[in-house]
C-alpha cells in the first residue's frame, strides 16, 4: 500500500478508506479501552492522531512504542470527534520500524531549551521550534528567489574560498590543508604555501560583490 504523507492526509475527506502512514511518535497516551499516538513525518508541523483499540495484541505492540519510535500504520481514515483535528486514523496494523529507548532518546515530551537542542543537532529539526524556523526561512527564500526570477535576474553562486581580501575587509578565516602542528617553512622561515592545497594563502570570502559585478556586466 502506498504511503500517504501526513500533510495531505489531514486534508482528506475519504472517510472509510484504508491508508498507510509512516512517521515517528511524538506522544503516546493509553486509556482503558483505547490508546492515542501522535504521529509526525516531517511533511507538516502538525501531527495525525492514531487511535488504537486495546486488546492483547495491541498491548504487546504498544509496549515497544515510545516517543521517537518509527512506525508504519495501516488503518481506516475517520472523521475525528476530538477538538483541533478533522481526521484521525483508526489503526488496523502497526509495524514498529525502529524502537526508541526512553532512557536514551533525548527528545522526550517536555520543553527543551535552545542550548540543549544545539547539542542534539541530529534531532532538533523534529521539534516544533526548529521545524517552524526552517519552514519560515524556506518560504521567505523561495519568495525572494521567485520575485527576482520573475524580473529576469539570475542567482549567481560566487566563490566561497578566495585568495584576496574583499575591499579590505580586515581579518578573515583562513582555509588550509597544512599540518598546523608541523607547518612547512621556506628557507627564510615563512610558511611554504606551495605545499598547501591552493598553492597560496586562501580564506573564506567575506563578500561576493566582485564576482557579482563581473556576472552583472556579462549576463
Amino acid at each position: 500500500m502506498k504511503r500517504t504523507e501526513i500533510k495531505y492526509l489531514l486534508e482528506l475527506t475519504d472517510f472509510g478508506e484504508t491508508i498507510n502512514v509512516k512517521g515517528w511518535v511524538r506522544t503516546k497516551r493509553i486509556g482503558k479501552n483505547v490508546a492515542f499516538i501522535a504521529l509526525n513525518d516531517g511533511s507538516t508541523i502538525k501531527n495525525v492522531q492514531i487511535v488504537v483499540e486495546m486488546n492483547e495484541d495491541a498491548e504487546k505492540v504498544l509496549e515497544r512504542i515510545h516517543t521517537g519510535a518509527a512506525l508504519s500504520v495501516d488503518g481506516i481514515l475517520a472523521e475525528s470527534m476530538g477538538s483541533g483535528q478533522k481526521v484521525e486514523v483508526q489503526a488496523g496494523n502497526i509495524e514498529v520500524l525502529g524502537e526508541a529507548n526512553p532512557e536514551e532518546y533525548p527528545l522526550q515530551p517536555k520543553k527543551h531549551s535552545l542550548e540543549f537542542l544545539r547539542e542534539k543537532a541530529y534531532l532538533r529539526y523534529r521539534t516544533n521550534t526548529f521545524s517552524a524556523i526552517a519552514r519560515v526561512r524556506h518560504a521567505m527564500i523561495f519568495a525572494i528567489h521567485n520575485f527576482f526570477n520573475d524580473r529576469n535576474f539570475y542567482n549567481i553562486h560566487t566563490p566561497i574560498i578566495t585568495g584576496s581580501d574583499a575591499e579590505g575587509a580586515g581579518e578573515m578565516f583562513q582555509v588550509t590543508t597544512l599540518d598546523l602542528e608541523n607547518v612547512p617553512k621556506t628557507e627564510d622561515g615563512k610558511v611554504d604555501y606551495k605545499k598547501d592545497f591552493f598553492g597560496k594563502p586562501a580564506n573564506l570570502t567575506v563578500s561576493g560583490q566582485l564576482e557579482g559585478e563581473l556576472a552583472a556586466l556579462a549576463m
